[in-house]
């Protein structure tokens, strides 16, 4: 079974090998490259530092106890196990901060991600409720200094959204918003309802980690770039240039639109970061259903047909299913102050890691 050791090592192998590219003449002489080397390297500086540390404490334990067995006397087994003693504690403290660093699978230290919001059943009220969760996601990054950037976006005449998607980036991005990925579901009184009663609606919420161009290479003839005219709420046409950009994946169907912007060239830039990370998306759930029997921490596995939390307006609770956790503050959680969800799911995944430290 893999064990988080497994998945230090190779982050420890990833970082040595980047660090080796950093001198490599051929990545400094292509700019995107040496770009995209140095922000993952600098990803995995601190994580790699630690696993480092930890390790050498580790071979200090184990010359201890070398010494300790082959003590003459009594005097200098007790001097070695003291100082054993001590060097555990280190590592045990180490280890903890480890876990925060490496909680959330492989991609944890990921700075930039993508999360497509969807509006599920419910009609109206499912893309109002697609609205509400964007406005929660959007002032949690602004509390975390994170940067936010729509991808695109198809409003409804009420105000919410069929589905939106956007870019974010900042420290930990990734590690925190994996855990918001599945199914949203909201029981509250619909704005349209005039007799009061409680409707039931639902939307889904993805997120992706933005892989570096140099992990997803994408040639033109990989995709087809078709061009229309962007549209609004209820389908009016807001400009008359074809500036909206849909690209279809030859090899996956994946299929990506982008009209945000009424520029076409940078339309297509941004569905091409929207592609790529579905296209890396995609491997990471081929490669977990491979691995699914040896998976821990299945609350960040991201399958969007999973039910993982209800919004209960009438009762001010949030219910996240997964970990049996509920809050009676559901205001403030979609204010903005996601972190007590965040921080739960988090250490629920720690504790299932936690013991796989091995001397």
């Amino acid at each position: 079974m893999s064990t988080i050791r497994d998945t230090l090592e190779e982050k420890l192998s990833r970082f040595e090998k980047l660090e080796s590219d950093l001198s490599d003449p051929e990545v400094l002489a292509d700019g995107a490259r040496m770009s995209a080397t140095a922000r993952e390297h600098g990803g995995l500086a601190k994580l790699a530092g630690k696993y480092r540390d930890f390790k050498r404490l580790t071979d200090e334990i184990h010359g201890c106890q070398e010494m300790a067995e082959a003590a003459e006397d009594s005097e200098e087994r007790d001097m070695a196990e003291a100082e054993m003693s001590s060097l555990r504690k280190q590592r045990e403290e180490l280890w903890e901060e480890l876990l925060s660093l490496t909680v959330g699978g492989e991609d944890s230290h990921r700075t930039r991600c993508v999360m497509e919001i969807r509006a599920g059943t419910g009609g109206d009220e499912a893309a109002l409720f697609a609205r509400d969760l964007f406005d929660m996601y959007r002032r949690y990054a602004e509390q975390k200094g994170w940067k936010t950037e729509i991808m695109d976006a198809s409003p409804t005449e009420r105000g919410g959204f069929k589905e939106i998607t956007l870019t974010l980036e900042g420290e930990n991005v990734f590690r925190d918003l994996q855990y918001e990925s599945g199914g949203h579901r909201v029981q509250r009184v619909p704005e349209t309802e005039t007799q009061g009663r409680v409707h039931t609606s639902a939307a889904t919420v993805a997120v992706m980690p933005e892989p570096e161009d140099v992990e997803v290479a994408l040639k033109p003839d990989d995709y087809r770039v078709d061009k229309f005219g962007a549209s609004g709420p209820g389908g009016q046409h807001v400009n008359k240039t074809e500036s909206a950009i849909r690209l279809t994946h030859h090899e996956t169907g994946i299929v990506v639109q982008c009209q945000d912007e009424k520029s076409q060239h940078k339309n297509l830039a941004k569905a091409l970061r929207v592609l790529k990370a579905r296209i890396y998306e995609k491997k990471r759930e081929e490669e977990a259903a491979k691995q699914a029997e040896q998976r821990k921490g299945l609350i960040g596995s991201g399958d969007r047909s999973q039910r993982i939390r209800t919004y209960n307006y009438p009762q001010n609770r949030l219910t996240d299913h997964r970990i049996n956790l509920t809050l009676y503050k559901l205001d403030q959680v979609v204010a903005g102050d996601v972190q007590p969800v965040t921080d739960a799911l988090i250490e629920y995944d720690r504790d299932q890691l936690r013991g796989d430290m091995i001397d």
